[in-house]
C-alpha cells in the first residue's frame, strides 16, 4: 500500500478507512472527527463499519450528542468526555439555544488499567496564600511579612476546554484547531506512540502530533485533503 504522503513523522493514505484500516498495524490512540450526519450537506453522512476495523484499544472520537446517540460502539466502552467550548458557535434552528460546544469522548476496549494515559496538567491553578501570625508591634522586631502568596502553579487539565474554531482560515469545513488535539495527545500516546486518524480531513491531528514531534498516520478518502494535509505537513512546527 503506497502512501500518499510520508516523512519521518506522518504517513498519509488516500482511500477510503475501510479499505486501509485492514492494512494497518496496531497502534496507541486514535483521535478522529468522522462525519457526525447532523445535517443534509452532500459531505455530511455517517460511515458505518469503521469502529470493527480499528487497531486500537483506545479512541477518542470528536462528534455531537445526536452522533453519539446514533452510533453503537459495540465491544467499546466510555471512559470520559471534553467539552470543546468555541468563541463562535453555530445554530441550526432560531428557537434553540446556540450550539457553541462539540465533543470529544474516549472510549476504550479491555481493561482500563491497560491503556495508558498520562494525565495533562496546566499551570493556571488559583493563587494561594499561605498566612502566617504576625508578632504584635510592641514585642520587638517582626520577621518578614505576615504572609506568602503562590500565584498559578500546575492543576489537572479541567473537562471543558476553550479553544477558538478555525473559522476563517480553515480549509475544511469540519476543521479543528490544533490546540483541542493537542491536551488529547498528550493524555493518550507516549512519546514512542503513533495516532491514527481515519478520517483526517485537512491534517489538524497529524499537524498537531508532528508539532510534539511524534509519529502519526492519516487516512483521508478525498484527495483534495490529502494534497492539503501533506502541505500542511511541510510547513514549520508551531511553538507549543
Amino acid at each position: 500500500m503506497k502512501p500518499y504522503f510520508q516523512d519521518e513523522h506522518i504517513t498519509i493514505y488516500h482511500g477510503d478507512c475501510r479499505d486501509v484500516l485492514p492494512e494497518i498495524d496496531p497502534v496507541d490512540v486514535v483521535i478522529t472527527d468522522p462525519p457526525y450526519g447532523d445535517t443534509s450537506l452532500e459531505w455530511d453522512v455517517q460511515v458505518e463499519g469503521w469502529l470493527p476495523l480499528i487497531p486500537t484499544e483506545n479512541l477518542w472520537s470528536f462528534g455531537s450528542f445526536r452522533f453519539f446517540m446514533s452510533q453503537t460502539f459495540e465491544g467499546w466502552k466510555l471512559a470520559q468526555e471534553i467539552v470543546w467550548e468555541k468563541h463562535n458557535g453555530s445554530s441550526f434552528m432560531a428557537d434553540r439555544f446556540q450550539r457553541v460546544h462539540e465533543l470529544a469522548v474516549q472510549f476504550y476496549r479491555g481493561e482500563w488499567r491497560n491503556i495508558w494515559k498520562d494525565p495533562v496538567m496546566t499551570a493556571d491553578a488559583t493563587a494561594r496564600t499561605v498566612r502566617r501570625k504576625g508578632r504584635p508591634a510592641h514585642t520587638g522586631h517582626i520577621n518578614n511579612g505576615s504572609y506568602i502568596s503562590h500565584d498559578g502553579g500546575p492543576r489537572m487539565q479541567r473537562s471543558v476546554i476553550r479553544v477558538r474554531s478555525t473559522h476563517g482560515y480553515a480549509e475544511h469545513p469540519t476543521q479543528k484547531p490544533v490546540g483541542i488535539i493537542v491536551p488529547l495527545i498528550e493524555y493518550s500516546l507516549p512519546e514512542s506512540g503513533i495516532v491514527l486518524d481515519p478520517f483526517m480531513g485537512s491534517g489538524s491531528t497529524l499537524r498537531a502530533v508532528k508539532d510534539l514531534n511524534r509519529k502519526a498516520i492519516g487516512i483521508e478518502i478525498d484527495e483534495r485533503y490529502c494534497e492539503i494535509a501533506a502541505k500542511r505537513m511541510s510547513q514549520l512546527a508551531m511553538v507549543l
